[in-house]
């Protein structure tokens, strides 16, 4: 459990294959005012991890961001059979087996406190993913929309791979093969990435990489400068 701001907290769990390449897996919680959690991409619920989300609160929401991100839903569910659970459309229709409370929708109102907003990241076939901020903090919250692993995540030929992607720190962006089913909506993405920098986050937390603790708005800048056409890469493009 590591500690980013004043009732926030990440939680990096044990690595998943994906694509042949270990993925390693990272939990965001925050804690409202009258000490509910809100639980984002839960990891592996172990004794370790339970005692350390019994000694900050009570879990209140679960979040499926995207339909890549549900592996532990179920236990966290067992676990705590009052939270509410909430995903994207693709997940819930992945995960037919699971109950959840609510679909995370560009219309969607949140349950919780306005400690957390959200918008859903729209424009690719391929998948949709739903952000956040946490407002107090600054801290934008993604999970597969950005990927900055450490340039020794991966060993040869797989972080050769890794790198052709796209997805090594301090240069992390989308995956290669998700930005490219961006290319008929590049419109819309940028719509979006317009409105994750109007949050100004000092702060981004990833489920797959590095976290970015300063200078985070340059870092939006060149993580979604494959928007735009190679000869108008700038900062001033947003």
């Amino acid at each position: 459990m590591n500690k980013i701001a004043d009732n926030i907290w990440i939680f990096d769990g044990e690595a998943v294959s994906y694509f042949s390449l270990p993925y390693t897996t990272r939990m965001t919680v925050v804690r409202f005012a009258d000490q509910s959690l809100w639980v984002h991409s839960p990891i592996k619920l172990d004794v370790h991890v339970l005692s350390h989300i019994k000694s900050l609160g009570e879990v209140k929401y679960l979040i499926a961001p995207n339909e890549l991100h549900h592996l532990y839903i179920k236990d966290w569910q067992l676990q705590f059979p009052q939270a509410c659970t909430l995903g994207t459309a693709e997940v819930i229709k992945k995960r037919s087996d699971l109950k959840f409370d609510d679909t995370l929708t560009e219309q969607f109102s949140p349950p919780w406190p306005d400690d957390v907003t959200q918008l859903l990241f729209t424009g690719s076939p391929a998948m949709e993913e739903a952000v956040f901020f946490h407002r107090p903090s600054h801290t934008l919250i993604v999970t597969d929309l950005i990927e900055n692993f450490s340039e020794n995540a991966f060993e040869p030929p797989k972080s050769w791979l890794a790198k052709f992607a796209g997805i090594i720190a301090p240069n992390g962006k989308t995956p290669l093969d998700w930005r490219l089913s961006f290319s008929f909506h590049k419109d819309l993405a940028r719509e979006h990435v317009e409105d994750m920098i109007a949050w100004q986050p000092k702060t981004i937390i990833m489920s797959h990489g590095e976290v970015v603790y300063k200078d985070a708005e340059k870092f939006l800048y060149r993580s979604f400068d494959w928007l735009h056409p190679k000869e108008k890469r700038t900062e001033q493009n947003y």
